[in-house]
């Protein structure tokens, strides 16, 4: 509770958590009550706002309102979805690439920089083209992707925490194994991971919306803002406004996840490591 209220204490923490807290609010609500039907295509299309259509309606006289509503429940799943998978993957990674025994190390830094060749967006196109389209392989192509990223970054943190002096001095005090890496190693490098995590989940609800445009993301008939923009792009000339809120949900939810993982960071990274060595003794 404390870490959170000093990232609420600045005006750019409480931003970026309002909006977070704002898309994950609207997209459970979405799952039980929509304006109206996001597929519905009616007659009146290019409508402006309105009281019965919010935002007005698309080429095909869709809700645009609706349809962007329903489409964070897309976005935010798949932020959730591959933060979950990336975090998992990518921490066993830096565990055994970073603690483990030598020849463990080097099968997973060869492992690493052999996956990390592969473009995120070409890995989930093969997937797509091999198992289907769908929500769920967009989750595990970014899951594993953003995954090796993150266990590249994270050996690296383990690495050079693991030689710091209080490091050194609580295996010297006969700490065993498991008591420096949950007291000592895993504090030290939890800011990093947080950040890693936080940026994993925004630049997940990029790909997605990336994957939806060009075909390779969510079914045509889930609404999501990627499609959005995919359907309106050719009439972007005569209705802006038709790309303007898509574009504008992904632009403000990127940018939350970024700015709030840099908050929390901060509001994480506040131990002095003249105080971790103070504690080996405790």
């Amino acid at each position: 509770m404390n870490t959170l209220r000093r990232v609420l204490r600045k005006p750019v923490g409480a931003f970026a958590l309002g909006v977070l807290s704002l898309v994950a609010l609207v997209s459970v609500v979405s799952f039980f009550w929509l304006p109206q039907d996001p597929n519905h295509a009616g007659g009146d299309i290019w409508l402006s706002p309105s009281a019965e259509h919010w935002l007005g309606t698309d080429g095909s006289g869709r809700d645009t309102a609706s349809r962007l509503i329903a489409g964070s429940r897309v976005s935010f799943g798949v932020a959730l979805g591959t933060g979950l998978l990336a975090s998992l993957i990518g921490f066993l990674l830096a565990l055994l690439g970073g603690l483990g025994k030598r020849p463990v190390r080097e099968v997973v830094a060869v492992g690493i920089d052999v996956l990390v060749a592969f473009p995120t967006t070409l890995l989930a196109i093969m997937l797509t083209a091999v198992f289907g389209s769908g929500i769920p392989i967009v989750i595990a192509a970014l899951g594993i992707a953003f995954g090796v990223s993150m266990g590249r970054v994270l050996r690296a943190e383990f690495r050079q925490v693991a030689g710091a002096d209080f490091v050194v001095a609580a295996q010297v005090a006969g700490l065993s194994r498991t008591r420096i890496l949950f007291r000592h190693l895993i504090p030290s490098v939890l800011p990093v991971y947080i950040v890693q995590v936080t940026w994993t989940m925004g630049t997940a609800v990029l790909a997605e919306a990336s994957l939806s445009y060009l075909g390779f993301g969510a079914p045509k008939d889930v609404p999501s803002w990627g499609g959005m923009l995919a359907s309106t792009q050719r009439f972007v000339s005569i209705y802006p406004e038709a790309v303007v809120w898509p574009g504008l949900a992904i632009t403000i939810t990127v940018l939350a996840f970024f700015l709030f993982g840099d908050q929390l960071r901060d509001a994480l990274d506040t131990r002095d490591p003249g105080d971790e060595t103070a504690e080996v003794t405790r």
